[in-house]
């Protein structure tokens, strides 16, 4: 357990992984609200811009989501905290990219083990195969971070992460499929597309997880789309995802149809489009807005740039991306 500052309870760390009811979800993130609301400068600085009084907070309804913009320009961070450890996201030449310090990064490391061990099981069943090109070419990704470490949890010495060799990934996924070794293959978009187009092969036991992203290496398309064209190449019956971002220490996983479930201490709530302050109706399109009670050091309330839309069971889907314009009132907050 590392050594915590005064105002960090010294079970903090624990507490999101500790099979939390919907009662204890509350608790805990309005305890998280309040703490950030005192010691953390730059959400601060945005209930104030609010007018919002926090101890006037009692609902979670009634909690503000802080723009996932601040991470380009802001350090977003509890007072006290040694901010060494971070986390960048990728962006095009010339763009600000987001920075996530993560003083622990071991909670991350519970947070990615324990929703993959229950979405999929223990990593050591798996034989797990990374095709991540753009993002092993830089350092501070937190998707190669997470790859890495289920990758030497498999045990598996075919297991591993590739940057641009499509024939020898190829060649292991056919082994992988001849040898009825259960693999999991974790890619962005694009590289996904392009094994598809030079070797697609019959793979119907394969998992196969896209990450999203086409870096500008190609135009982009729909999920369903490029699920559509997966599932054509290589015999599968359906695609999986992972929902997660640099500036969250939590995902959310598909097992097919592009419908993304939580853990227990991550949650969404879609967001009127034209009113970034209100809660969308059920069913309805919206921002996405994210509960992740594991980003304790950062904020664990955050207003994406992502559109989506939730079911009665609480699981989601991504539609696209917002054009910014209905955070920049948030924004313009956090400028102030």
């Amino acid at each position: 357990m590392p050594t915590l500052p005064a105002h960090i309870p010294p079970d903090l760390l624990e507490r999101p992984f500790a099979h939390l009811d919907d009662r204890g979800f509350n608790a805990l993130a309005l305890e998280l609200f309040q703490l950030h609301a005192e010691r953390n400068p730059v959400y601060r600085g945005f209930l104030h811009g609010l007018h919002v009084e926090a101890k006037a907070v009692g609902n979670l309804a009634d909690i503000p989501f802080l723009p996932i913009s601040a991470f380009k320009n802001h350090r977003v961070l509890l007072e006290g905290l040694d901010p060494r450890s971070h986390f960048t996201s990728s962006g095009t030449t010339g763009a600000t990219t987001s920075v996530h310090h993560v003083p622990w990064p071991g909670l991350y490391e519970t947070s990615f083990r324990t929703s993959f061990m229950a979405t999929y099981g223990d990593p050591s069943d798996w034989r797990i195969i990374a095709l991540l090109p753009s993002y092993l070419e830089r350092e501070g990704s937190s998707l190669v971070h997470m790859a890495q470490r289920l990758i030497e949890a498999t045990g598996d010495p075919l297991s591993g992460t590739y940057l641009h060799k499509l024939e020898e990934v190829a060649d292991l996924l056919g082994r992988s499929q001849r040898e009825g070794r259960r693999t999991m293959l974790l890619g962005v978009t694009f590289a996904l597309l392009d094994l598809a187009e030079q070797y697609a092969q019959p793979l119907p036991d394969l998992v196969i997880m896209e990450t999203g992203g086409m870096k500008g290496r190609r135009p982009e398309i729909v999920r369903a789309e490029l699920h559509r064209i997966l599932m054509q190449a290589f015999d599968v019956r359906s695609v999986h995802s992972e929902y997660g971002m640099t500036e969250l220490l939590s995902q959310a996983w598909s097992t097919g149809e592009g419908r993304y479930v939580t853990p227990p201490w991550m949650r969404v709530v879609i967001r009127d489009a034209n009113d970034p302050f209100s809660v969308q109706r059920q069913g309805r399109n919206g921002g996405i807005n994210v509960i992740d009670l594991a980003n304790i050091a950062s904020c664990p309330f955050i207003a994406t740039q992502d559109l989506g839309r939730q079911f009665e069971d609480g699981s989601f889907e991504v539609l696209g991306r917002f054009d910014h314009s209905d955070l920049r009132g948030c924004n313009l907050l956090l400028e102030a």
